[in-house]
């Protein structure tokens, strides 16, 4: 008796798995839903951050927008500098960075190298809010 309803019940599994891959599911019409395929229209919408990303802000560090971990990649700059310059943001131009209070010289002639990389967009709320400009939880493995 039980390999039978062994046997029945993975035969049933076996079917309604096949049936729902051939599209034959239960309706979701409970509450009078559309079931039908939904459109998405692809350019309605642009997510203002990939416009963003079009812009030096994706190939420059934007010190108004990135976290500290994007100075990472210039010598000298991370993660002292790095704090500074995201700290006492927002900047109106990029030389804004060397007039930061209590910088060294050896920290504004860093600065002062990275110009270059550099640029100075508007602040987004959605780059700068909550701590994720100081830890984005962002790890990565030292070697």
């Amino acid at each position: 008796m039980r390999s039978f309803v062994r046997r029945f019940g993975l035969i049933g599994l076996a079917v309604a798995i096949g049936l729902s891959f051939l599209g034959w599911s239960q309706p979701v019409n409970a509450l009078g839903l559309q079931t039908g395929p939904t459109v998405v229209l692809a350019g309605a919408y642009r997510n203002p951050i990939d416009a963003k990303l079009e812009t030096d802000f994706g190939q420059k560090i934007d010190v108004n927008n990135t976290n500290v971990l994007a100075f990472m990649k210039y010598k000298g700059l991370y993660p002292t500098v790095a704090g500074k310059v995201v700290q006492n943001a927002p900047y109106s131009s990029v030389e804004e960075v060397l007039q930061i209070d209590g910088l060294t010289d050896q920290q504004k002639k860093a600065l002062q190298d990275n110009l270059g990389n550099f640029t100075i967009t508007d602040p987004d709320p959605s780059l700068v809010g909550g701590q994720d400009r100081y830890n984005p939880g962002v790890y990565k493995p030292f070697r």
